[in-house]
């Protein structure tokens, strides 16, 4: 049985449950485990993922129930291959030999991707060259998007599962989040750095697990960079959507900026639960630690449990963005643009009205 590290400090237990075949378990575990000395993770996929542009690590597994996960099938589902810091090391190796962009530490986040590539394609085209082995290249077309940045050549992009953009050395840990074991993550992290030179790991988190040891731990094993996931404000609201408390969670972008980390925070936009008046206050804890933070507000889409809440229309995320940047943060964002830009003229107005926000 791996022990409770939040046990261990003090502090109660994420919402663990974790679907297997024999029945519910806590996600430490369902999806980690100890072999020979080495800890070991459930990991459903490895790949370059979009429009984030960095190779991403999708776990399963996580110490919070959400409950309008947009991973569920397999951060609340024990599913994927058994892999650890070896493997995963030599998968960021494979990566680094393939990246197109070097980004500062500064960087080394989702938000700053889309100052990069919007992702489109405009700028080339697919072609399958004959085999064996049949292949995919791509040439460019000598064209732009309107919102093309213009930041990267068309040389730089490279075609992935999830679409076309730039490889960005970056390797990051998302889906499911166990971050309340550091083994796992601190292991992993020292080999990718001491194996994969110039990559640097970025953490995509709920918070729940990082305590002041574990952010210690982390910052000693080399961890650039953190996605804080801000799920609510509002104590009880937080605990409808996760199943646990969010007083610790709304201390950490502090704690985080103090130990040097990069640090970018999200928070899901969810009609009557999470609205512009929570999503102002989350945004206000993150000026006052420093009005530089990138922001990202997301547009929700009805999964698993919350099918019944509609997703947030264009005149709800603005009123969000419009909040945040009351606080007097520097750089909001909206995301999930295809959820909410629905109606004929939405794009036209939004790229009017906040083009900042895109």
């Amino acid at each position: 049985m791996v022990r409770c590290r939040l046990k261990d400090e003090g502090l109660a237990p994420g919402s663990c449950a974790t679907e297997t075949p024999e029945g519910l378990k806590v996600a430490c575990e369902a999806t980690l485990r100890w072999k020979e000395g080495r800890p070991e993770r459930l990991i459903e996929a490895i790949h370059l993922s979009r429009p984030e542009h960095y190779l991403s690590i999708y776990q399963s597994g996580c110490n919070m129930s959400c409950r309008k996960c947009h991973s569920w099938r397999f951060t609340q589902r024990a599913t994927g291959r058994w892999l650890g810091p070896e493997e995963i090391a030599e998968a960021a190796l494979r990566y680094a030999r393939e990246v197109t962009v070097f980004e500062p530490r500064e960087r080394a986040t989702a938000f700053h991707a889309l100052d990069l590539c919007r992702g489109c394609g405009t700028c080339v085209e697919a072609l399958l060259r004959p085999g064996p082995p049949r292949r995919i290249e791509l040439r460019p077309t000598g064209r732009r998007s309107p919102i093309c940045p213009g930041k990267i050549s068309p040389e730089q992009v490279v075609l992935s599962p999830q679409g076309v953009g730039p490889a960005r050395n970056i390797v990051a840990f998302t889906g499911g989040d166990l971050m309340c074991q550091p083994d796992f993550y601190t292991r992993t992290t020292s080999l990718i750095k001491a194996r994969a030179e110039g990559l640097w790991v970025l953490l995509e988190t709920n918070g729940y697990g990082l305590t002041p040891r574990n952010l210690d731990l982390y910052k000693e094993a080399g961890v650039d960079a953190f996605w804080l996931d801000i799920k609510a404000y509002d104590p009880e609201v937080h605990r409808k959507l996760t199943g646990v408390d969010n007083a610790w969670v709304l201390k950490l972008p502090r704690e985080i900026v103090k130990r040097g980390f990069t640090l970018e925070v999200l928070s899901l936009y969810i009609p009557g639960w999470v609205q512009e008046d929570q999503i102002g206050r989350i945004a206000r804890v993150l000026a006052e630690v420093d009005p530089s933070i990138p922001f990202t507000v997301l547009a929700f889409f009805p999964e698993p449990k919350m099918r019944d809440v509609p997703p947030p229309t264009l005149d709800q995320m603005l009123k969000a963005w419009e909040a945040a940047k009351a606080t007097g943060l520097e750089r909001v964002r909206l995301g999930n643009l295809g959820i909410f830009l629905k109606a004929g003229g939405d794009w036209e107005r939004l790229l009017k009205v906040a083009p900042q926000a895109l």
